[in-house]
């Protein structure tokens, strides 16, 4: 989403504007996502019994009223409440919206589908990283959360049509259970429990390596800063390209394929990464490993949407914490362990780690499919 990035290119701006050190201005991405990850946990339930495209429609909203509160900010510390304002309702957006298409679409159609989402993601990052940019250098920083407000309240609007025109059946949904009952009921699967434990060790790996690849190829390669953070971009542009792609990837490689294909691709190219002398290397192995995390992601994504049926809210947002706690604790660990170990190993251990997942994910699959095949 473009409101989570918008304000990456604009921290100089800001440092200047509110005379402020960059460690100071920064909490506008810092508090953001600690807001963002937080929420998620309470969109679930709140999704599975109000409606999750309700919700929807009402984050939008208030994702709006959020950027316009930005941009009126007359000091850093307004901005930071504004952005945590933002962040409060923009976190249902994606696990809603995964969720929906959970209950919307059948399971063997899903993944097709989850990738498409994916892919408008992947762009409203970029786009918000380009514009933030864009409008902060022609028209001022003010304008960038001005843009997307409208943006945010045209979608709002488009959806609230939409909503209206859908069966009754989609506005609403019963759950007989609360949201702890739904917890422990959960946790109690061992599918769900693999799942989640999954998750935390992905967002842990690949969000890890993700955060010190740039510094890696900066410090091993003396390249620039700029040079590094675009090479680390491609693995972004590698998983849109799996996304528009994924009609076809989907139906030649089936579940396990995509898992054990995916994780071995991102680990390939992240031990290259690693290991290389000649960085220019770097450039396809991080398009490559981008391709490769979409495809092991999105199958593990697709069955996050499967692990609850009954309350499908409350198994995305679990799915999408979990993410997040792997996220931050991956960052912290490998940061640390940076000070004990060079950069390459560190990226190499990490990378063989990714490649395990995605091997015992495809396991998983199978085992499940065998089991349910015995059953009947």
């Amino acid at each position: 989403m473009s409101v989570q990035r918008i304000c990456d290119p604009m921290l100089p701006e800001l440092s200047k504007v509110f005379d402020a050190p960059m460690s100071a201005v920064s909490q506008v991405v810092s508090m953001f996502a600690i807001g963002y990850g937080v929420m998620q946990l309470f969109y679930g339930p709140l999704g599975d019994r109000w409606g999750k495209y309700r919700v929807v429609i009402l984050a939008t909203l208030g994702c709006g009223l959020g950027c316009i509160f930005s941009a009126l900010s007359s000091g850093l510390d307004q901005l930071v409440f504004a952005r945590i304002a933002t962040a409060v309702f923009s976190a249902a957006i994606i696990p809603m919206s995964l969720a929906w298409v959970g209950d919307a679409v059948d399971y063997h159609k899903r993944q097709e589908t989850l990738a498409r989402v994916g892919l408008g993601t992947m762009l409203g990052i970029t786009s918000g990283q380009f514009f933030g940019g864009l409008l902060t250098d022609t028209l001022g920083w003010r304008w960038a959360f001005v843009m997307m407000a409208g943006v945010f309240w045209t979608v709002s609007f488009l959806l609230w049509r939409h909503w209206r025109k859908l069966d009754a059946s989609h506005h609403h949904n019963h759950v007989s259970a609360g949201f702890f009952k739904q917890l422990f009921l959960a946790g109690k699967d061992a599918w769900v429990r693999t799942i989640l434990s999954i998750a935390v060790l992905e967002g842990a790996c690949v969000f890890g390596l993700l955060a010190i690849t740039a510094t890696h190829l900066h410090n091993k390669f003396g390249i620039s800063l700029t040079m590094a953070g675009s090479t680390a971009a491609l693995f972004g542009l590698g998983g849109m390209l799996y996304m528009a792609t994924a009609k076809y990837t989907i139906r030649k490689f089936g579940e396990t394929g995509l898992s054990r294909i995916g994780a071995s691709g991102l680990s390939i190219s992240f031990l290259i990464i690693a290991f290389t002398p000649w960085w220019p290397l770097a450039l396809p192995a991080c398009f490559g490993g981008g391709f490769g995390f979409a495809m092991f992601h999105n199958t593990m994504q697709a069955h996050a949407t499967q692990m609850v049926p009954t309350a499908r809210g409350t198994g995305v947002t679990l799915f999408a914490g979990f993410l997040f706690l792997g996220q931050s604790l991956g960052v912290f660990m490998l940061a640390n362990l940076l000070t004990h170990f060079s950069s390459s190993f560190v990226i190499g251990c990490a990378s063989v780690v990714a490649l395990g997942l995605g091997l015992f994910l495809a396991y998983a699959i199978e085992k499940r499919h065998a089991h349910h095949a015995h059953s009947q």
